[in-house]
């Protein structure tokens, strides 16, 4: 029997503080899994007491985009191969409910109005995302990892994208390999930057730094950062193996929390 933890971030760059806010989330997922629920379940919820938070850029946090629209992406990958995700969504306060929805489905992802039809038929609350004003300091995601009590792994991440961008812009979050990558027994997640972690396919190459070296978690992260991050790019990462507790590492503020049963 595994060891239930969970690992989540609310954001790379500078912003209110918003550790106690990671931590709620954390709490969460930790309640979850010592009931004895599923890495997916205690994944997801996390992930939406984060979209539900204003304090987040995701969900009802998501920023403006220069349109002066909110379109909201998710993904969600679990360790047996599953995976989905949404694109550019809107009116949709948790878009990491219908990635979850989309784990049993022949499809792996859906994008913009399409995604929001789809959702519309599966039930999920359809309301206006006021988002906030555009700032620098908007961070770009939000991201939760969870072990469960049969060695199942979950990653569960959301962004409202970033400002000062046009209304198509795509970042890193949905994108397998680049804001995330759940493999086997190891989950990586990314958050920053989401050109710069796009470009450098950035969890998975953390991922595979991992599997090649055998080191432990926090050194493929330095690793990543350091070797594939251009200096002065925010970024940061978590990231959580099949034993011990999840951990996080960036080049810049990044409130993150852990959690071990």
């Amino acid at each position: 029997m595994a060891t239930p933890a969970a690992v989540a971030h609310g954001g790379a760059g500078p912003g209110p503080d918003r550790k106690a806010n990671v931590e709620a989330g954390v709490q969460r997922a930790a309640e979850i899994l010592q009931a004895g629920g599923s890495a997916v379940e205690a994944a997801v919820e996390a992930c939406v007491i984060f979209e539900d938070d204003p304090v987040f850029n995701a969900g009802t946090g998501g920023v403006l985009r220069n349109d002066g629209s909110v379109s909201l992406d998710a993904s969600l990958q679990t360790s047996d191969g599953r995976l989905g995700f949404v694109i550019g969504i809107r009116d949709t306060p948790n878009p990491i409910r219908v990635a979850a929805d989309l784990l049993d489905e022949e499809i792996n992802g859906l994008a913009g109005d399409g995604g929001r039809v789809w959702a519309d038929a599966r039930g999920h609350p359809k309301a206006a995302v006021v988002g906030r004003p555009p700032k620098e300091e908007s961070g770009d995601t939000v991201g939760v990892i969870a072990r469960d009590s049969t060695g199942s792994i979950a990653c569960a991440t959301s962004t409202g994208g970033t400002s000062f961008r046009p209304a198509g812009r795509v970042g890193d979050v949905p994108l397998p390999g680049s804001g995330f990558w759940v493999e086997g027994n190891l989950a990586v997640a990314a958050t920053g930057v989401g050109e710069a972690i796009t470009r450098s396919l950035l969890s998975y190459r953390v991922y595979e730094r991992i599997r090649s070296t055998g080191g432990s978690l926090d050194a493929a992260m330095r690793w990543g950062i350091d070797e594939l991050i251009d200096d002065g790019v925010s970024v940061g990462l978590i990231s959580m193996g099949a034993e011990g507790e999840g951990r996080g590492h960036s080049n810049t503020d990044m409130p993150w929390a852990t959690w071990r049963g």
